[in-house]
């Protein structure tokens, strides 16, 4: 199995900076695709940003520019640089990762952290 612990979320005012991080664990895994979606009250979780392991990376438009996504392989942890936040980006933030286990392909997902921007 594979296990995946955000950590990073919190408050910050309007114009802020956080910075989310996401670690895989378990063994005798490979993963893919990493990334970060996010679902705030009342709304359907959305992308936010994805990176493949051939360095490939889609952003949500809500977020270019202002949202930077990375990765150490080497450590199997996926970075999300959050800058000028806005109220809007309110939501639970979840990480995702495609990954080869056991002779198949699943998808995980972690427990979500809580970014809240606020004045």
């Amino acid at each position: 199995q594979v296990q995946l612990v955000e950590s990073g979320g919190g408050l910050v005012q309007p114009g802020g900076s956080l910075r989310l991080s996401c670690a895989a664990s378990g063994s005798g895994f490979s993963i893919n695709t990493m990334g970060w979606y996010r679902q705030a009250p009342g709304e359907q979780r959305e992308l936010v940003a994805v990176l493949t392991s051939g360095d490939r990376i889609s952003y949500a438009d809500s977020v270019k520019d202002r949202f930077t996504i990375s990765r150490s392989n080497a450590k199997n942890t996926v970075y999300l640089e959050m800058n000028s936040l806005k109220p809007e980006d309110t939501a639970v933030y979840y990480c995702n990762a495609d990954a080869f286990y056991g002779g198949g392909q699943f998808v995980y997902w972690g427990q979500g952290t809580q970014v809240t921007v606020s004045s």
